[in-house]
């Protein structure tokens, strides 16, 4: 029996299904849906058509993907739009986004399942966002003469299509019919490769947040707390975050309040919350406990704390940058080219614990000057990076103009 290499690649990501299914059977809820999600291979599609494929990992890259998605439907209205996931965060809150024709989870990667899914629906294209590499997909999508195209895609020198290993790997993006790329790095990486077919035009995600902000409301309710002072904005904290930000708030100046928005919103994490602010006086927190309204919020900020540095990365910085707001984070930062971009420009402050924490905050609360530089800064290189969509149009036209 030979064993090739797409057979070891198929076994592996069946034998991770059959991890997953294994941590639902103990309980798991994140395990639970995925394999709930994936209990029955969709059913067969339609004729009609033109059908566009849209595959993201989760919430983040979806978002990503949402402004081409919008441009697509806007420019050519016949176009139906299958929409799918890989995590169930992602699909449990987009399952019902009107753009989307269906929304789906993405059956396992397994030869058997790419053939069928790509007869599914007449497809004319499919976008596969930032970095969601499925080798049986993409050879399927080759096969059928179905134009693939990867949105806001960053790659790293350490992946293993970069390494001695990788020439399967590397072979497999043969399958792609073009690359949109996020930065110079991965544009060179692909080059050294032997790949031409890609483009440098930033990441989508840039002209999404910007259009929140214009389309941001108001929110009487938190104009009334905030009442003419100056606010801080913590967003999608964790418990590491909110250790660090919960003393300070003793020490906050009179004139400042702050909101917090943490990522798990659970009656719990709430409760714990509230009784770890028992010492705070309730006119200078306000908690958010529900999803959907943080990227509007950050209109009211002087400045942000975005969570999730000490953990495995942090959420975020381009909404509260669209807004011209100076960025605080922790260390776990660097995978995000925005991130440290703005570090280096100044418009983004990274913090290692509670006192330069401190810090920092006293310097934005109390250095005019740096502060408003430091929101220059953020407006500026939020406009340096709008019209990846556009450009990504201008290139594709050609597959939609039938």
């Amino acid at each position: 029996m030979i064993v090739t290499m797409r057979g070891l690649y198929t076994t592996a990501v069946r034998a991770y299904a059959a991890g997953v299914k294994a941590a639902a059977l103990f309980g798991n809820g994140k395990a639970q849906r995925w394999v709930e999600g994936r209990r029955r291979f969709p059913e067969a599609g339609t004729a009609e058509g033109p059908w566009v494929w849209f595959h993201a990992a989760s919430l983040g890259e979806f978002e990503q993907g949402r402004p081409l998605i919008e441009a697509l439907k806007a420019n050519h209205p016949q176009l139906k739009v299958s929409l799918t996931f890989f995590s169930p965060s992602g699909y449990e809150i987009r399952k019902d986004y009107p753009l989307a024709d269906e929304v789906l989870y993405l059956p396992t990667d397994t030869p058997k399942h790419a053939r069928q899914w790509v007869k599914r629906h007449p497809f004319v294209a499919a976008f596969f966002i930032k970095y969601e590499f499925w080798f049986n997909y993409m050879q399927a999508l080759k096969d059928n003469g179905i134009p693939l195209y990867y949105v806001s895609l960053i790659l790293k020198p350490d992946q293993y299509f970069f390494k001695w290993y990788g020439g399967w790997f590397r072979k497999q993006l043969g399958n792609v019919s073009h690359f949109f790329v996020q930065d110079q790095r991965t544009l060179d990486l692909l080059k050294g490769i032997g790949y031409d077919n890609a483009t440098l035009c930033g990441d989508t995600r840039f002209d999404r947040v910007a259009a929140i902000a214009r389309q941001a409301r108001p929110f009487p309710e938190i104009e009334a707390f905030i009442h003419g002072r100056k606010c801080i904005i913590a967003g999608s904290t964790w418990p590491p975050d909110e250790r660090l930000l919960i003393p300070w708030l003793e020490r906050m100046p009179n004139d400042y309040c702050m909101i917090l928005a943490p990522h798990d919103i659970s009656d719990k994490h709430i409760r714990q919350i509230r009784d770890s602010l028992a010492s705070v006086s309730p006119d200078k927190v306000y908690v958010i406990d529900t999803i959907g309204i943080l990227s509007q919020l950050y209109q009211y900020a002087r400045f942000v704390y975005i969570g999730g540095g000490f953990g495995v990365n942090i959420h975020n910085i381009q909404e509260p940058v669209t807004f011209g707001c100076p960025v605080v984070f922790g260390p776990k930062h660097k995978s995000f080219k925005e991130a440290v971009d703005l570090v280096a420009m100044g418009g983004a402050f990274p913090v290692t614990g509670q006192e330069q924490l401190h810090q920092v905050f006293d310097l934005l609360i109390n250095d005019e000057n740096r502060c408003q530089q430091a929101s220059k800064t953020c407006r500026e290189y939020l406009e340096s990076q709008l019209g990846a969509t556009d450009a990504i149009l201008q290139r594709i036209t050609s597959t939609f103009s039938a």
